[in-house]
């Protein structure tokens, strides 16, 4: 029996992430007798990797050290070797250099995908990165970007030809992500959450590029306009990072520990997000956030920053509202407008979850992925994704 193509997807790292999260998605839906699956992290891989269902898939740590390191690419390029990947598909400018190894190695077809820019390189104009694109890109047989505005990005500034490019949005579960009660979320603080409590809420990683300390300050500026907000107004802020700390410091400085929730990184984020109210996203820079989607799956509103892919997701009045990134003011006031109208909070948090069914289903991301890997891989198939 002749065995389906091997994908081997370099990246930096396998953890809680955005990135991640899609390319497990990404794995786990595709049908078997399609494609296989390597995962190649130029770092190393964390418990995450225990959320790929499919037991045929290697994982493989290069162990990156700090800084240049020249061993690096003789290791990959011994992975590459002995796996004999049909195709190599690397993810964000930390992978890039992956395609002139997979040249030497002899990998015929590469893919590449753009899902984001870090707050190095928040516009994407870092003259040294762009020479590192415009020399490595001419490998390249193909470009996936997670949104338009990284399609954008690609032609206008680095002059990748729109026929080399595929834009492809993120799907989300919609099943696992829905709207109702939580079913079980241990360990939440006592007198956290009650009858008549507000939850603004968020996932991500606790990352300068995300900017949690002026979500922090939004809700503090909150308590400070309206005292009696005290009572029922809440935050949660799922996930780890370099600033989980400062965030905590900023909350107990300010008294209000008991108001403010901290969980780390966490595996049932469907059930705390069944305790939000409403989702803020105040990140800096952003490609298409995995976690917007699957709020607005949950039947949430969503605030986020005005910034990369999140004006590609919320409608403003519709499903939410979009703010200036790193103006605590103006996020404070749009937070407390959907505190103060817990009917706006209902309507749009409905309307999300319609967007999310009829834009973003895993069916449609899973075969606009196949589309790309066939085409590169000159594979044809009669058999389109059934889920």
């Amino acid at each position: 029996m002749h065995n389906p193509p091997l994908i081997a997807h370099v990246i930096h790292r396998l953890g809680v992430g955005g990135l991640e999260n899609g390319l497990v998605n990404l794995i786990n839906t595709i049908p078997p007798n399609r494609y296989r699956h390597a995962i190649i992290c130029l770092d190393d891989y964390t418990d995450f990797r225990n959320r790929i269902i499919r037991d045929d898939v290697e994982v493989i740590a290069l162990n990156k050290r700090e800084g240049y390191d020249l061993k690096l690419y003789l290791k990959l390029f011994s992975v590459l070797r002995k796996l004999k990947p049909d195709l190599v598909h690397t993810r964000n400018l930390a992978a890039l250099e992956a395609q002139l190894i997979a040249v030497a190695a002899g990998v015929k077809k590469r893919v590449h995908s753009e899902h984001g820019r870090d707050i190095s390189d928040l516009r994407g104009e870092n003259f040294k990165y762009n020479i590192l694109r415009k020399t490595i890109y001419p490998f390249v047989d193909h470009f996936i970007t997670v949104s338009q505005d990284l399609e954008s990005w690609l032609t206008r500034l680095l002059g990748v030809s729109p026929e080399r490019i595929s834009q492809i949005y993120n799907g989300v579960d919609h099943c696992r992500f829905s709207p109702g009660l939580p079913d079980n979320c241990p360990f939440v603080p006592e007198g956290f959450v009650t009858e008549n409590t507000f939850v603004i809420g968020s996932v991500g990683r606790m990352e300068a590029v995300k900017d949690y300390p002026s979500l922090v300050r939004a809700f503090l500026l909150i308590l400070e306009k309206l005292p009696e907000a005290h009572r029922n107004l809440r935050l949660m802020i799922v996930g780890d990072g370099s600033t989980r700390e400062e965030c905590t410091r900023i909350v107990q400085q300010a008294g209000a520990s008991d108001l403010v929730w901290f969980p780390g990184e966490r595996s049932d984020i469907p059930e705390l997000m069944r305790m939000m109210n409403l989702f803020v996203l105040p990140s800096l820079a952003e490609g298409v956030s995995n976690t917007i989607l699957e709020a607005m799956s949950s039947g949430l509103p969503v605030i986020a920053t005005r910034v990369g892919g999140n004006v590609e997701l919320v409608d403003e009045a519709k499903t939410g509202k979009l703010v200036t990134s790193g103006s605590v003011i103006e996020l404070a006031d749009a937070i407390l407008n959907y505190y103060t109208t817990p009917e706006l909070a209902r309507v749009q948090g409905k309307s999300a979850r319609q967007k999310i069914e009829a834009d973003f289903s895993m069916t449609a991301m899973i075969n606009n992925y196949l589309g790309v890997y066939d085409l590169v891989s000159c594979q044809r198939s009669d058999d389109p994704l059934s889920i």
